[in-house]
């Protein structure tokens, strides 16, 4: 098992990890307009935790002879999307010191030039500036923004874990081809 997740979740890690890595690169640090950022984030964390799927399948057909527990695969699950998210945090601190992008002061300046374009008050804006002010501060501290960034990707991986061995459970879902 342990096998099985270092190899599925090491593959996960490298694909949204060159994905995080390459993006951010190329775009020379700076955050590309809209959500765009947010929509290639997210597509390549679901295309690359599908090797969650894929490795509880593959060990139930082929390891455990066609049935697995749910705890068993839900834990292959959460294992790939730990080490994918050890990858993923690896490649955006890589991405920040090849760019020199100071993401913290890039994100707030965003936040608040949102918030004047909509038409906050005056006093939003303060309560805003301040609360931007502090989250650059504390974005600067790697005990912060080590987990803040592995909180971006290992949610969805949980999510992706309890669907798939939700259903791989079911030794009926998907059976393994006899040939």
């Amino acid at each position: 098992m342990g096998g099985t997740i270092l190899k599925f979740g090491s593959a996960a890690g490298l694909i949204v990890g060159a994905v995080l890595y390459l993006t951010t690169v190329l775009a020379g640090g700076n955050p590309p307009p809209g959500g765009v950022g947010m929509l290639i984030g997210s597509a390549t964390m679901l295309a690359a935790l599908s090797l969650v799927f894929v490795a509880i399948k593959q060990t139930r057909d082929r390891d455990v002879g066609g049935a697995i527990g749910f705890w068993r695969a839900l834990l292959i699950g959460l294992g790939i999307s730990a080490i994918a998210g050890i990858f993923y945090v690896a490649a955006w601190e890589l991405a920040l010191a090849t760019t020199g992008m100071d993401f913290g002061a890039t994100y707030a300046k965003g936040a608040i030039a949102a918030a004047e374009a909509r038409g906050a008050s005056a006093e939003e804006i303060a309560r805003l500036t301040a609360a931007m002010a502090k989250f650059e501060a504390d974005y600067r501290n790697p005990l912060v923004r080590l987990p803040m960034t592995f909180t971006e990707i290992f949610p969805v991986g949980v999510l992706v874990s309890l669907v798939s061995a939700g259903l791989l459970c079911n030794p009926k879902f998907l059976p393994a081809r006899r040939g």
